[in-house]
């Protein structure tokens, strides 16, 4: 648009003028093609820079500009050039919105809260995500504790089992929404003890997916920061998204509620559920919940009852 708009006010700058209805002033004779020209730089700019948000906004202010300019020739003309004034007025307010609209989405920051809880890609199916906690246990407790596969499915909400089949590979099953499971095969690519874990699904997995999870030392010298990098295609797609979303099953919301348990887990030795849900992932409809206190030996042994 940048370069259409700068190419036609340059080389008809006379046509320009007289469809928009200001070749009866002699400033317009300047002012359309220095309007020109800063299209042409916006064009260059958009098409050769890595830095798409900061040009998208230099067309918003040039909207804004216009639309000045164009306001202050309404004012000074009447009849057929004021009509096409405001004709011209009216296209560039909404080439201004959907400047204002682009400028937004190219510089829309990262979500970030207390466990940090990241981006998705609007592609298809896939979603990134990270995310970050500190625990207040030593890194090589922390990492032990995380690479003995049986434990995983203590905090993570949605896994039913973790079973190594190897010493770097597993096989995995989850719940997915409306009582389905799913499961896939995973292999570790990269590990340094104490440090990292890298991992991929393998084979034909029902839920592609591939993460890094580091084990860093808290500047306490006591904790260790959690940093967690994930992507994964959820089944169905976008829609499939979309309705998990609707339903509780947000990929965000699970991955903070992941860590806050890993974190109660490693802290207090159990998870911390609420007397109005103390089954934890077995109990979706659970509201409204208490506050929240460790279970008694009654609530236990009735659990296991059950």
């Amino acid at each position: 648009m940048s370069l259409g708009l700068g190419v036609a006010q340059l080389a008809a700058s006379d046509t320009v003028r007289r469809i928009s209805g200001v070749d009866d002033s002699p400033t317009s004779r300047t002012v359309v093609p220095l309007v020109g020209a800063r299209e042409l730089v916006h064009a260059a700019g958009l098409l050769t820079s890595r830095r798409k948000g900061i040009w998208t906004w230099t067309r918003v202010v040039g909207d804004a500009m216009d639309l000045a300019a164009l306001g202050i020739a309404i004012a000074h003309r009447g009849g057929r050039r004021r009509r096409r004034l405001v004709g011209v007025t009216g296209v560039i307010v909404g080439i201004t919105v959907v400047d204002l609209l682009t400028a937004v989405q190219a510089t829309r920051p990262e979500r970030t809260g207390s466990v940090r809880a990241a981006r998705s890609s609007r592609e298809g199916g896939s979603m990134e995500l990270t995310a970050t906690t500190t625990i207040r246990r030593p890194p090589p407790e922390v990492y032990a504790f995380w690479r003995d596969l049986d434990n995983l499915p203590t905090f993570m909400a949605h896994l039913e089992e973790v079973r190594a089949t190897g010493d770097h590979t597993s096989h995995w099953s989850a719940s997915a929404p409306f009582g389905k499971n799913v499961e896939w095969d995973a292999e570790i690519l990269d590990e340094a003890t104490g440090e990292r874990i890298a991992w991929r699904s393998t084979g034909n997995a029902d839920v592609p997916n591939s993460g890094t999870v580091r084990f860093v030392p808290a500047p306490d010298g006591v904790s260790t920061e959690v940093h967690i990098v994930m992507s994964y295609d959820i089944p169905g797609g976008a829609v499939g998204k979309a309705v998990a979303k609707y339903f509780g099953e947000e990929p965000h919301q699970q991955l903070d509620d992941d860590l806050r348990r890993l974190k109660q887990v490693l802290e207090t030795g159990q998870v911390v559920r609420s007397e109005g849900a103390p089954w934890g992932k077995r109990a979706r409809k659970e509201f409204p919940q208490r506050p929240a206190q460790p279970l008694s030996d009654s609530d236990l042994a009735k659990g296991a009852d059950a």
